[in-house]
């Protein structure tokens, strides 16, 4: 881990590590990557934020508009004050009510993960928006609906000609401008970030306990300071898989049932409920989980099975600091930044 506070650029991207304002240091819409992060895997030479941009897709977001119904926004599954995930339900809710499969996942540091959603079926931002979109559980909408909506409304064609310089409005313009919206949702700045980038925080005894036992007992799926290594994975939560196969759904793979994407540990304080069918309502559940309620399967990861016992070793203490250090992780200036809240009117 990089343990220092500097700025260069890559790709006229803006590296930052020394800040604990809500607002951003440099410009209002730069692109910020922390000095502790990877580079980027989103290709920001063919859709870069611009002021206009951004704002178009931060509107498009909290707009019901993209459902059938117009009840349904982004939003609605994804709050800011809970790291733009669902607090209140297990499963997803979409038009008329209608229940689906998984849980939403948080919205956070998405411009720089190669697969997205708990089975990885898109591997593009650009395109995250098209399956809540299309899901006839989620806004069971078409795209060719929701671009001649958009045709209608003079605020949208005002707006797409600011952003794109063009009065045409398509999907691919709708797609590139949420695009640029969730792409600047970064989140860096809890006070674990404060204290790997040598920024004057400190962590407690407990909390710093709790850092060593995580990276010896977790880091090995929760990788890198974005928290997860981007793969997929048999975590033990079910012997059999009839029900949500998991990644096996996209690949067609068999080596692949049961296995859904390691989620960020981001924020994880606030984004429950866990696990891809949320099953899961608090993080000490989510311990007892790896500590005594895995189950083994044939792709069982084989990280969580070992001289014959299944799940991973904590003494109480070990856990009590495990936690303490989760709750480290939290960036209240990313719940609380104005940027991504909700636009007037």
């Amino acid at each position: 881990m990089k343990l220092f506070c500097g700025c260069f650029c890559v790709w006229a991207l803006t590296i930052v590590g020394c800040t604990t304002d809500v607002e951003p240091i440099k410009d209002r819409y730069a692109f910020e990557v922390p000095a502790n992060f990877p580079v980027p895997h989103y290709t920001f030479q063919n859709n870069p934020v611009t002021a206009d941009g951004f704002e178009l897709g931060r509107i498009l977001f909290y707009d019901g508009m993209l459902s059938r119904d117009g009840n349904i926004s982004c939003s609605s599954c994804h709050q800011q004050h809970v790291a733009f995930a669902d607090p209140l339900h297990r499963l997803s809710i979409g038009v008329d009510e209608r229940v689906g499969t998984r849980n939403a996942p948080a919205i956070q540091n998405i411009a720089f993960k190669k697969f997205f959603f708990w089975d990885g079926g898109v591997n593009h931002v650009d395109f995250v928006p098209i399956a809540a979109i299309l899901n006839p559980l989620e806004m069971d909408e078409s795209l060719a609906s929701v671009v001649a909506k958009l045709k209608a409304d003079e605020k949208y064609r005002t707006r797409f000609e600011a952003a794109f310089k063009t009065d045409e409005i398509n999907s691919q313009r709708m797609l590139h401008a949420l695009a640029q919206f969730m792409n600047m949702m970064v989140s860096a700045n809890s006070r674990y970030d404060r204290y790997i980038r040598n920024e004057g925080e400190q962590l407690s005894a407990s909390e710093l306990r709790g850092l060593a036992a995580f990276r010896h007992k977790c880091a090995s799926c929760h990788a890198t300071d974005l928290f997860t290594d981007d793969d997929f994975r048999n975590n033990g939560l079910d012997a059999s898989f009839e029900k949500d196969t998991g990644r096996e759904r996209i690949t067609e793979f068999a080596g692949d049932r049961g296995k859904f994407k390691v989620p960020s540990l981001r924020n994880v304080a606030l984004t429950k409920p866990y696990m891809h069918d949320g099953r899961f309502k608090t993080l000490e559940e989510v311990l007892n989980h790896y500590q005594s309620g895995v189950k083994d399967s044939e792709t069982l990861d084989p990280i969580l099975y070992s001289n014959g016992v299944l799940g991973i070793a904590m003494t109480e203490q070990e856990r009590t600091d495990i936690l303490s250090f989760l709750h480290t992780l939290t960036d209240e200036s990313f719940i609380r930044d104005k940027r991504f809240s909700q636009p007037p009117n």
